[in-house]
């Protein structure tokens, strides 16, 4: 039997790269999985159930809150997100890494649920570095710009809750700083307690 996998969250402000270092980690650790989400959204051009989304209807998904189906949810407009507890929780029982890259209250949620789960901030090592990340872009107006730079200040009232911070510097340092916090993780004895009872059983026979 195997010991369960590693719930990754990764969180940070957008222009940060937490979605460059979390692309890197899954190419460096075969053995990562994304999360699928749930959504009442309809399916974009392209888009497969099951694949990119578990797409339902606003009646099933709100059965599924109401039965606390899900690690976190939120409600986006007229559409609901979440993540599928038994989705996520079948696959570490097979062993398998699953990440999730979401925002803090995701996070938090998450962390009531399943609070053995690995909390991994990312941040920009200045404000003038994300500035220029967020300018550099040419995806967002000035005024987008100046909303995402002031939505930092609130979210690092929450840094406290992450147990790792990854400063983006250089995104090489960064990928290797996140990848030894997986590689620390996954040798806790805690996260072992299978494979140390067999070689325990070895060593009485």
């Amino acid at each position: 039997m195997n010991d369960p996998g590693l719930l990754i969250v990764v969180s940070g402000p957008s222009g940060a790269g937490k979605g460059t270092i979390c692309n890197a980690l899954r190419k460096r650790f075969p053995n990562i999985y994304y999360s699928i989400s749930m959504t009442t959204r309809e399916p974009r051009n392209g888009e497969v159930d099951g694949i990119n989304y578990f797409f339902t209807d606003n009646l099933h998904f709100e059965e599924l809150i109401r039965i606390d189906s899900f690690l976190e949810y939120a409600q986006v407009y007229e559409h609901y997100y979440g993540t599928p507890k038994e989705y996520v929780f079948n696959m570490l029982q097979q062993g398998k890494n699953v990440m999730l890259e979401i925002d803090i209250q995701g996070a938090m949620q998450i962390k009531n649920k399943y609070p053995k789960a690995v909390f991994i901030y990312v941040i920009p090592p200045s404000l003038d570095v994300l500035t220029n990340r967020l300018k550099s872009r040419h995806t967002d107006s000035a005024n987008v710009i100046a909303r995402r730079l002031a939505k930092v200040k609130d979210e690092l009232e929450w840094l406290s809750e992450y147990e790792y911070v990854v400063i983006n510097d250089e995104l090489e340092l960064a990928v290797e700083r996140a990848a030894a916090i997986i590689v620390a993780e996954q040798c806790k004895v805690s996260r072992n307690h299978h494979l140390i009872t067999s070689i325990h059983a070895q060593f009485k026979d």
